[in-house]
């Protein structure tokens, strides 16, 4: 179903919830005192229909990452070993391919977020959202690093060079986190809900990880096919898998531009757990702590 048609028949629903919703209201307003949940049920209902509820924003996103230790399990090869205390950054596109993927429609390429929300009350101060930040992870290569367990069904503890052969770890297209937040705007200067309107925004969110796996373990390249074969989400040789589970804040403020159009500047802090990352013929597990800067624009609809 296209945007256009499902916008008009989420309008549709919406005229008819709220034509009930008036009936309703008459009929409490004759009434000779009024309940704290019916009222809050009409500003709910009021809210549903309000012009400028939704919102959508695109952004784009710089990630940081603290050292993390990535648990390797191969069992066919006889490795079990963990690399203590990797370091790793993120792999931005450059400002021409974000212009020239963004313009054909290739949204896997930069590191985007996309953020869409439903305010929930008639003041627009709080609402429920949908995000994608499509951040991108790989260890950086050179380092040393301690690595123990069992390699080549031989014990190991030692130092090791995380390189293109012995290991190289990605989550290049990308490490997805995928969230649904509550959100909350405060007031901060200027007129409200006007052009030149600057508030404080803050979310608190939950949900998936959906990494696109990338790596090289002792020579050994993971391959899961064509990005556009087997694409989505839990079978073991998908592009994109469900890996683990993400929770996050995120504050910054929201500028309003011009009649509802609106830039963003925020930092978030994300935790993730990655749980049976593909590598060749085996697993990782991973847990990491990330934070993010992001640079949006959106309009309200």
């Amino acid at each position: 179903m296209n945007t256009f048609l499902s916008k008009h028949l989420l309008v549709a629903a919406i005229l008819a919830i709220s034509s009930g919703s008036m009936v309703l209201a008459q009929g409490v307003a004759d009434a000779p005192s009024t309940s704290p949940g019916t009222t809050a049920k009409a500003n709910f209902d009021r809210a549903l229909g309000d012009e400028g509820n939704w919102y959508f924003s695109w952004g784009y996103s710089r990630q940081h990452y603290s050292p993390s230790s990535i648990h390797v399990s191969q069992p066919g090869l006889g490795n079990d070993f963990t690399v203590h205390q990797a370091a790793a950054s993120d792999f931005p596109t450059t400002v021409q391919e974000t212009i020239d993927s963004t313009w054909s429609l290739d949204l896997t390429k930069p590191q985007e977020n996309i953020r869409i929300g439903k305010f929930m009350n008639p003041e627009k101060t709080f609402a429920i959202e949908f995000s994608l930040d499509h951040s991108k992870y790989q260890t950086d290569l050179n380092q040393n690093a301690l690595v123990s367990g069992t390699i080549n069904n031989q014990p190991y503890n030692g130092s090791m060079v995380l390189d293109n052969q012995n290991f190289f770890y990605a989550l290049h297209n990308g490490l997805n986190h995928i969230m649904v937040n509550g959100v909350w705007l405060h007031h901060l200067m200027g007129p409200e809900q006007q052009p030149g309107d600057l508030q404080w925004i803050s979310r608190v969110g939950a949900g998936i990880l959906l990494p696109h796996a990338d790596n090289v373990v002792f020579g050994n390249q993971n391959q899961v096919g064509p990005k556009n074969q087997n694409i989505c989400c839990l079978a073991s040789n998908d592009w994109w898998q469900i890996n683990g589970w993400t929770a996050g804040v995120e504050l910054g403020v929201r500028y309003t531009v011009y009649k509802s159009i609106y830039l963003e500047l925020t930092s978030k802090w994300a935790y993730g757990a990655l749980r049976k990352v593909p590598v060749y013929q085996g697993s990782a597990d991973q847990t990491l702590w990330m934070s993010e800067q992001v640079l949006s624009t959106g309009f309200l609809f």
